[in-house]
């Protein structure tokens, strides 16, 4: 049977996969499509009229490798015809019954049609060489997203690499002694106290892997998104790691709309155990265990509270540090509150801008109005029967539920819909 030489093809192979970081079974996929478009190349080359070739006219020819006769060899599916009208697809029955008796119209049969040495020609060298480099790329595109799509919502280690636009290229690795992928920084999952300077490392959040139309897959990273303080204190607190304790909800304003409100995160935590603390455990002696996660976050501030079952004890210990004298339920089948604090309270409950309750309602689920005892009247301010909801300004929390009993976070929107304001 012809063959067309290679000299030294295991050796290519091994070479390739190896600087590439391809499994060989896909360095060796790559070769066998670049040398069926070569083989396109030579053929289209024997005929003045390029065009005569439709688009799938050589999808029933194949290249088969032989790494021992160190070459390849050309193969084609034909099927058999009492007259043959087309050489390339079809063979005469007769032809094939000079071989086997047992062949019947319709069947099929592979043919070597390998050409001879010098008739593959430099040209159909050229284009297999220009199209195994594109097949390498595209298998390095496609590993590197089927890799990083089982790590998608993880914290991975990313170093900074080079500025476009308003976002931050940088270099994340999914595991020890794989090779370095680009993963791109939007400014929205920036944080504001980070310096991107060129080779700094940060942890991220792998917030998801998408396929780009030309650049491969795009892996968009994010120092912004609530996963990343789950993993930053499941990373400090062991009780967690040994899910003695377990964050319930987490509320982040990591790019607040305002340059004059900081970035600030809510975390709500329980436990089963009578005789553990579950936010002392979070906050550790003396603080070490919140501030190592408040300095990789770069001063941002975290309040950790606790969960309850009683959503008036909950939207009390959400409100904090603040203090509150009362909640009122007003329409628990709809999630709504009205919180009366002391008017020194008013300020801190609500917080710059709106924040502190605008993060209360997002981590407790609740929609709520907030008002200071002096403007407090229990007789207009109570609902009554089939009476409509009290009518304030108020935070509305996230619609999306913010449970993350089974360690899945979802992030919340880093700009509140609507703004509290104090009741008159």
């Amino acid at each position: 049977m012809p063959i067309v030489n290679l000299p030294g093809l295991q050796g290519m192979v091994d070479q390739i996969s190896e600087s590439h970081n391809l499994p060989k079974s896909a360095v060796e996929e790559a070769l066998q499509e670049a040398l069926l478009k070569g083989y396109e190349r030579y053929r289209r080359s024997q005929y003045l009229d390029k065009n005569q070739f439709s688009e799938d006219y050589f999808d029933n020819f194949e290249v088969e490798l032989d790494p021992e006769e160190e070459g390849f060899r050309i193969l084609a599916t034909k099927e058999i015809v009492e007259d043959v009208t087309d050489s390339d697809h079809q063979i005469g029955l007769q032809e094939v019954q000079e071989a086997t008796t047992e062949a019947q119209l319709g069947d099929s049969v592979v043919l070597d049609v390998t050409p001879e040495q010098k008739e593959f020609g430099r040209m159909a060298a050229t284009q297999t060489k220009q199209v195994l480099l594109q097949k390498l790329r595209d298998q390095q595109r496609q590993f590197i997203q089927e890799e990083f799509e089982d790590l998608e919502e993880t914290v991975l280690q990313a170093r900074v690499l080079r500025f476009e636009r308003q976002s931050v290229v940088m270099s994340v690795s999914s595991g020890f002694g794989q090779p370095e992928v680009e993963a791109e920084l939007p400014r929205r999952e920036q944080l504001p106290n980070d310096n991107y300077r060129a080779n700094a490392s940060f942890r991220v959040f792998l917030k998801n892997v998408r396929q780009g139309s030309h650049r491969g897959p795009q892996l968009i990273i994010s120092r912004a998104a609530a996963g990343l303080v789950v993993y930053l204190f499941a990373n400090e607190v062991p009780e967690i790691e040994d899910e003695v304790v377990r964050l319930v909800a987490v509320s982040r304003e990591a790019n607040p709309s305002s340059r004059h409100v900081g970035a600030r995160t809510k975390i709500a935590v329980d436990t089963l155990e009578r005789d553990v603390d579950p936010v002392g455990a979070c906050i550790g002696a003396r603080g070490s265990r919140i501030q190592a996660v408040v300095n990789e976050l770069r001063g941002e501030k975290i309040d950790v509270i606790r969960w309850s079952p009683d959503p008036a004890t909950y939207i009390t210990n959400s409100l904090s540090p603040a203090r509150i004298s009362q909640v009122i339920l007003i329409h628990p089948e709809e999630r709504h509150a009205l919180v009366i604090v002391p008017d020194n309270q008013l300020s801190l409950a609500i917080g710059k801008e709106g924040q502190n309750v605008r993060l209360a309602a997002r981590l407790t689920g609740w929609k709520i109005d907030i008002k200071s005892a002096a403007n407090y009247d229990p007789e207009t301010d109570r609902p009554q029967a089939e009476s409509e909801p009290v009518a304030e300004e108020s935070a509305e929390p996230d619609t999306r539920e913010e449970s993350i009993t089974d360690w899945q976070v979802s992030e919340v929107d880093t700009e509140a819909e609507s703004q509290p304001t104090v009741g008159q």
